[in-house]
């Protein structure tokens, strides 16, 4: 009889951590969470204005963006929209784009802003953000690249970093892509 009652307690107690597991990951918080590079940095007063939490680093790289990601979405610290603008210091890996998403859960909606700056690698980083964003129906484009490149005065003489005018452009349209969904 004994020996009956511990392999039922065992799995009664397995269905409650795996219940309690289900349902903690199942609550996903609102809001929106930004996740950059300086150029998001830069404008970090603005989203946070427009109700962003923002995670921007000088000199962030795509690939650590998959690892950021998977541990707020588990701590339970990743709202409903996640906007990632990165991809300026260096090329992307379709691979890591793919990581990023499958590490928010399709619980989640990921943007993927496109990047403006005159570096070699920016049409294939912007090329394979599009491409990401078609693989996933939780993910899509924001494409800061279309919308600010003929804007010379959002930009410092670099062409990239944002002056006070482009940190109010680049948060506006930030706020009104992740509204519109």
């Amino acid at each position: 009889m004994g020996m009956m009652r511990s392999p039922k307690l065992a799995l009664l107690a397995l269905a409650l951590v795996v219940g309690v597991s289900a349902r903690a990951m199942a609550q996903v918080p609102p809001g929106r969470y930004a996740i950059g590079d300086s150029v998001m940095l830069g404008a970090r007063t603005q989203l946070i204005a427009r109700g962003f939490r923002v995670n921007a680093e000088v000199s962030r790289q795509f690939r650590d963006a998959p690892h950021l990601v998977h541990h707020l979405a588990i701590g339970g610290h990743l709202p409903v929209d996640v906007v990632v603008h990165l991809g300026t210091n260096g090329p992307i890996d379709g691979a890591d784009c793919d990581a990023l998403i499958r590490a928010a859960g399709t619980d989640r909606h990921v943007f993927l802003v496109t990047v403006k700056m005159p570096r070699w690698w920016r049409d294939q980083v912007n090329w394979r953000l599009h491409a990401c964003a078609r693989r996933h129906a939780n993910a899509s484009i924001i494409d800061w690249y279309g919308y600010s490149h003929d804007h010379t005065t959002w930009f410092y003489a670099d062409g990239f970093h944002l002056t006070p005018a482009g940190r109010e452009a680049y948060a506006a349209f930030l706020d009104r892509s992740v509204s519109a969904g």
